[in-house]
């Protein structure tokens, strides 16, 4: 216990360090909501990369290639998709980003389809759908706080160890803003995917010099669902889909691509995560997969990780449970943030009905300490929900499920608003609410694959329903000759107003640094 806490502590110390020496003091609400836009290829590859792949994915993601098999690689694929996506999207987010000082992935949309109810609407979208996602990470790191006590202390106060461990970690959070989650990413991404790719690796070996490898897994393992199975021909499809097109429909994701210096830096940054996510993925589930043979593993699937660590003695398991730690601190921070941000600057002033005037220097800064409050408030009830729920997470569980695929309704309204004209504020809205509406009712009566539909997801089924509103609102009500002349004008990187009735906002063509 001691060697595995004693490790944590010196980890979270590190972290803390780096952040107190980078602190910056004062700026103001561009600074705490997208670090000034101001950080290069590296740190955004570090921030990508913290925030994409959570701790979870050395629990549930190898957990599932060592229960269901070769399934278990589609992450890899949807995971290398949102990296083509962040390459063709850098340059018109970035740019209208700077362009109209865009703070949040809501504040885009309000702007494209010139729309406060499609801001609000995708703003609790983003919200309600992170939420649950926050109490998942909090609750997850219970299983490394119970293998780095070697027994010591029970599942329940692992648990509650894990939530005071992050929710203390948001101090800094809550202080100093997305420099200091940006910053923190890149210790965070060294310790999680730098150390651990090489312990992954040397994990690797052992399995396969023990008797391990490929011929010991078993031959259910390399089948794939198809027409007969269980889950249907189209389940692998709906995964990898709505995986990839609802990766960047994420708040915490989104904001990644408005905290880069310029589109350029963030082209540079998907070219360097490219290889390495897919050499750190692939390793991680083949772990996974050979895993499968271990004694031990069949029965709880999900401990696998720690399972195969256990092969290296009390110095390996503690290490393995520091990388988790470090991927898991990444995503809660980057949720807490976007949720906080998106409620104070997208959902609050729709209640009160007035926008700060980011020209006021006074509003800047009373948007800014609303917003360090609001992150507060929602550290604090998130860490409360998983507190009081720790002898009952999967209806948490249940809830982050249905959550994703709510989220991912979001894709419409959002790649079709980056890369065509045409669509409207009509079909924004309208495809969002039917898409959700859709998803929850196919996802609560099949929580797994809808077998009348070929084995698609709710969330994918809800996909094609909310896409086809999205075009026949753009087909049967097409845009008025006004907002075309501002759609135009806006696609093409003119004068144009952000939302109707505003002063036109100046959008030149930032250059690469």
């Amino acid at each position: 216990m001691l060697v595995g806490y004693g490790l944590v502590a010196v980890f979270l110390t590190v972290v803390i360090v780096v952040l107190e020496r980078s602190r910056r003091v004062g700026g103001g609400f561009t600074e705490y909501a997208v670090a000034g836009r101001s950080f290069g290829p590296w740190y955004q590859t570090m921030s990508f990369m913290n925030t994409w792949m959570p701790g979870a994915v050395f629990v549930s993601f190898a957990g599932l290639a060592a229960e269901t098999g070769v399934l278990g690689f589609y992450w890899v694929l949807y995971s290398l998709l949102i990296i083509v996506l962040m390459f063709f999207m850098a340059t018109r987010v970035h740019d209208w980003g700077r362009a109209g000082n865009l703070q949040t992935q809501a504040d885009l949309l309000g702007m494209r389809y010139g729309s406060r109810p499609v801001r609000v609407v995708s703003a609790v979208i983003g919200a309600v759908s992170a939420f649950p996602w926050i109490v998942m990470g909090m609750q997850s790191l219970g299983l490394v706080f119970s293998y780095l006590s070697f027994g010591r202390i029970s599942a329940t106060a692992a648990i509650l160890v894990s939530i005071g461990v992050l929710a203390a970690r948001q101090v800094w959070t809550v202080r100093m803003g997305m420099r200091g989650i940006v910053i923190s990413d890149m210790v965070q991404s060294i310790v999680a995917y730098v150390i651990g790719l090489l312990l992954i690796l040397g994990l690797l070996v052992w399995l396969v010099s023990s008797g391990h490898g490929l011929g010991a897994v078993p031959d259910a393992h390399f089948l794939l669902p198809g027409p007969g199975s269980d889950a249907g021909p189209l389940y692998l499809m709906s995964l990898v889909v709505t995986g990839a097109l609802g990766g960047w429909c994420w708040p915490d994701m989104f904001v990644r691509l408005f905290t880069a210096r310029s589109a350029e830096t963030i082209k540079k940054s998907a070219v360097q995560a490219a290889p390495f996510l897919l050499v750190f993925a692939t390793s991680l589930t083949l772990l996974g997969l050979l895993g499968a043979s271990v004694p031990g593993v069949s029965s709880a699937p999900s401990t696998v990780w720690f399972v195969v660590a256990g092969a290296g003695g009390t110095l390996v398991v503690a290490l393995a449970g520091v990388v988790v730690l470090a991927a898991t601190m990444g995503n809660v921070d980057a949720n807490l943030q976007a949720t906080g941000i998106q409620m104070t600057h997208d959902i609050l002033p729709a209640a009160t009905g007035r926008d700060p005037d980011p020209a006021e220097e006074s509003e800047d800064h009373k948007e800014s300490r609303t917003a360090k409050v609001t992150v507060g408030v929602v550290t604090i009830l998130a860490a409360l929900v998983a507190a009081t729920s720790v002898k009952s997470t999967t209806g948490v569980a249940d809830l982050a499920i249905l959550s994703f695929q709510g989220v991912v309704q979001l894709a419409p309204t959002l790649f079709f608003g980056i890369f065509w004209r045409r669509g409207t504020a009509l079909g924004a809205l309208g495809g969002m609410v039917s898409g959700i509406a859709v998803a929850a009712v196919l996802q609560i009566q099949y929580p797994t694959s809808v077998p009348w539909l070929g084995g698609m997801t709710s969330g994918m089924a809800a996909l094609i329903v909310n896409a086809a509103v999205y075009v026949a609102a753009a087909v049967l009500l097409p845009q008025a000759p006004a907002e075309r002349a501002r759609v135009d004008a806006l696609f093409e990187n003119l004068d144009c107003p952000a939302d109707p009735g505003e002063a036109p906002v100046t959008a030149p063509v930032p250059t690469a640094s």
